[in-house]
C-alpha cells in the first residue's frame, strides 16, 4: 500500500470524475489519501470526503496563498474544527515567498497561531515551505510541535538535515521526476529513506510525463518507481519505507 500524503481531491478539477480518479488511484496500489484543508471555504468539503471515503484522512489548516482574504476570526473555525475530532493534522500551513507582494507579517501571523494550535492538540503540521525554509525553521524553533511534512520540499540538504532532526519527513512528488531537477532528485536518492513520504499535491506538479495535463493519485506508484530508480533499491523497499514514514508522522497503522 502506498500513501498519497498531500493531495487536494476535493479541488474542481476533479468535479466531473472524483470517483474515477480515486478508483484508477486504489488499482495503482494507492491505500491512503491525506487531503489538507487550505482555506474555511473547503473545510466542509475535505470534512466530506474523509466522511464517505474510509481511505481518506483529512487536516484543517488555512494556507499562505489564502491570508490575504481570510479572516482573523477564521483562526477560531480552525480551532473549532481541531477541536471536533477527526483532522489527523493542522495544514496546510506555512509561508510563501515565491509569489510578488507576499505580505509576510500576515503569513506569519497565521502560520505562528496555527503552529501554537498544532502543539495544544498534539497534532502534525503539513508545512508549505515555498522560496521560506529558513523562515519556517527559525517559527518552528521558537514553537515545537509534533512533527510534520514538508511538503514539496526543494530546500538544501542542510536545511533537510534541519528538519529532520526536529522530527519531520520531507514531501516528493512530480518535481522529482525531472531530469533537470538536480537538486531534488539528488536529495531523493541520499536523504535517509525513513525521512522520506510520497506525495502528488494533485492535480497540481504533474510529472515529466504529464506536462500540461491534471496530475492524478495514480502516479503515485511511479513516483515510487522514480525514486526506487534514483535510490538503486527495489520498489516494494521505497513502498513499505514511505508508508511507514507516512504512518509515523499521522499516527496511524499502516
Amino acid at each position: 500500500m502506498l500513501v498519497d500524503t498531500h493531495i487536494h481531491l476535493d479541488a474542481a478539477e476533479f468535479d466531473a470524475d472524483r470517483d474515477a480518479v480515486l478508483a484508477a488511484a486504489r488499482a495503482a496500489g494507492i491505500g491512503r489519501f491525506v487531503v489538507p484543508g487550505v482555506e474555511v471555504a473547503n473545510f466542509d468539503a475535505v470534512a466530506a470526503l474523509a466522511e464517505a471515503h474510509a481511505d481518506i484522512r483529512h487536516g484543517y489548516g488555512i494556507h499562505p496563498l489564502y491570508v490575504g482574504k481570510a479572516r482573523d476570526e477564521d483562526l477560531e473555525i480552525v480551532e473549532d474544527r481541531l477541536g471536533r475530532g477527526g483532522p489527523i493534522a493542522v495544514g496546510e500551513i506555512g509561508l510563501d515567498l515565491f509569489i510578488p507582494e507576499p505580505e509576510l507579517p500576515r503569513q506569519e501571523a497565521f502560520f505562528v497561531a496555527q503552529l501554537k494550535l498544532a502543539r495544544s492538540f498534539g497534532l502534525p503540521v503539513i508545512l508549505h515551505v515555498r522560496r521560506a525554509v529558513d523562515h519556517i525553521l527559525k517559527h518552528l524553533r521558537r514553537i515545537e510541535v509534533p512533527g510534520g511534512i514538508a511538503h514539496a520540499f526543494n530546500g538544501s540538504r542542510q536545511q533537510a538535515d534541519v528538519f529532520i532532526s526536529m522530527g519531520f519527513k520531507l514531501g516528493f512528488g512530480g518535481a522529482m521526476t525531472f531530469d533537470g531537477s538536480r537538486r531534488i532528485r539528488e536529495l531523493a536518492a541520499t536523504l535517509p529513506l525513513d525521512a522520506i513520504v510520497l506525495e502528488t499535491d494533485a492535480p497540481d506538479i504533474p510529472p515529466a510525463w504529464g506536462q500540461g495535463a491534471r496530475n492524478e493519485p495514480a502516479n503515485l506508484a511511479r513516483f515510487c518507481e522514480v525514486l526506487a530508480g534514483l535510490r538503486g533499491i527495489p520498489f516494494d523497499e521505497v513502498a513499505a519505507a514511505t508508508t511507514r514514514n507516512a504512518a509515523k508522522v499521522f499516527g496511524e497503522e499502516t
